[in-house]
């Protein structure tokens, strides 16, 4: 498959960052144009509609997922720790394409929450093959879930005022799943 013209990435990854600090009203196809400094004419040539450039948002989205998910399942120290560790919002560009997608799924867009649960039904299943109590995983998934939404709304895993730092977190994910520390 040949590599997407750059022009196509940069419309992308403007319309992505525009999302995440200004939210999908903000994120027209003017503003995107704009943004990744292409004329509108460069921008409708890649994507024929805003739905157009959502949809090459969340596949982006997707396939960082799919990466994401193998060093997950390869993880020597399993998928939960995995999960927990990695669910702190740290400025990675998947981390941006998740909020972007979290964003255009507020708005309504029908594609993204269907992907965001998508992925989130893909992390769990690798979580339950760890973890075969249903509840437990859930529990798991929900500490991972937890952490990136406050992380991603405070910038970073707050340790000082939950008092709790995220290998004491890690810990409890292996009380939780019967690994011993």
């Amino acid at each position: 498959m040949p590599r997407p013209p750059k022009a196509r990435e940069a419309l992308v990854a403007a319309y992505r960052d525009l999302l995440v600090s200004e939210g999908e009203r903000a994120a027209t196809m003017d503003a995107v144009a704009a943004r990744a400094s292409v004329s509108k004419g460069g921008l409708l040539y890649h994507f024929k509609s805003k739905d157009a450039l959502a949809e090459a948002l969340l596949e982006a989205l997707r396939a960082a997922a799919e990466v994401d998910r193998e060093r997950m399942a390869a993880d020597p120290e399993g998928p939960s720790r995995y999960f927990v560790r990695t669910s702190v919002n740290s400025g990675t560009d998947m981390d941006a394409l998740f909020v972007a997608a979290i964003r255009l799924a507020r708005a309504g867009h029908p594609g993204a929450l269907a992907v965001l649960e998508e992925l989130d039904a893909a992390w769990l299943a690798l979580i339950r093959r760890e973890i075969t109590d249903p509840a437990v995983a859930t529990a798991v998934m929900l500490m991972g879930e937890g952490l990136y939404h406050y992380s991603s709304l405070a910038g970073t895993w707050p340790e000082r005022a939950f008092g709790t730092s995220l290998g004491e977190l890690l810990a409890v994910v292996d009380r939780l799943s019967g690994r011993r520390a």
